[in-house]
């Protein structure tokens, strides 16, 4: 894959943001606009249909940078935000919406289309990581995180199995079908976020994903409301979560 190159820069509310792309895989990197020593890092994968710079990214990443001090950077997926979309990307959309509109389970959809994605999303993030640790302000011994919701955490799990420099991860709302084998591989500390009353996972199904993971030290997040209402709260315990395991003071964001 080609070098990281990064092709625009802005800085606003003490946090710069930096546009990059390696190979053909688009990025934003955000940090700390006073700089200073080498920060932990947080890989932040987004929703399904969403892309590297939806407000679900830019305002978590703002509470990362500016509570904590860390860096954060997204890509956008395979069929997302700046990367083309395939006949498969179109013809899995399609089913989704057909599913939907019928009445019937979108999980086996989402839950396939997902783990495609998986395949071709887990190696770009590796590439990415080796790029961002090239760079002096994140190093290459500096802490790693993952924070990945919906989409990203059928990204993240098969990552984090894998990936030995992640030390941490925030995952949550998705089925438990293909993840619980690569969860049973993943020993790092987990915060895990559900809901209770979502309409599309099932509380068994959660509770078999959370409970797949060998990690001795994990978190059961069980709130209240459907599958789209997960707390803003849940945004500021992550922040926490991070800190404490990589050893930063958390405030909250300006």
């Amino acid at each position: 894959m080609s070098p990281l190159r990064f092709t625009n820069e802005s800085s606003s509310n003490g946090m710069i943001e930096r546009d990059f792309t390696l190979g053909d895989v688009p990025g934003v990197l955000w940090s700390p606009a006073s700089g200073g020593d080498p920060a932990p890092l947080i890989l932040m994968c987004h929703g399904g249909g969403n892309h590297k710079k939806h407000p679900a990214m830019s305002g978590r990443a703002q509470r990362f940078v500016t509570g904590c001090g860390f860096h954060v950077a997204v890509i956008d997926t395979p069929g997302h935000g700046d990367r083309p979309v395939t006949a498969h990307d179109e013809a899995e959309v399609a089913a989704l919406f057909a599913a939907r509109a019928a009445g019937e389970p979108e999980g086996p959809i989402v839950v396939r289309y997902n783990a495609h994605l998986a395949e071709l999303a887990v190696p770009e993030w590796r590439a990415t990581l080796d790029a961002l640790q090239q760079l002096p302000e994140i190093g290459a011994n500096g802490p790693v995180g993952f924070f990945g919701i919906n989409m990203g955490t059928a990204i993240g799990v098969p990552l984090v199995a894998i990936e030995p420099r992640i030390k941490a991860a925030v995952f949550g709302q998705h089925w438990p079908d293909v993840l619980v084998d690569k969860a049973k591989q993943i020993t790092i500390p987990i915060e895990f976020d559900m809901q209770w009353d979502d309409e599309h996972i099932s509380r068994e199904d959660s509770l078999q994903l959370f409970d797949a993971f060998a990690s001795t030290e994990k978190t059961l997040h069980a709130n209240s409301g459907k599958h789209k209402e997960l707390p803003r709260f849940e945004a500021d315990s992550a922040v926490h979560f991070f800190a404490r395991h990589f050893g930063r003071p958390a405030t909250s964001p300006a």
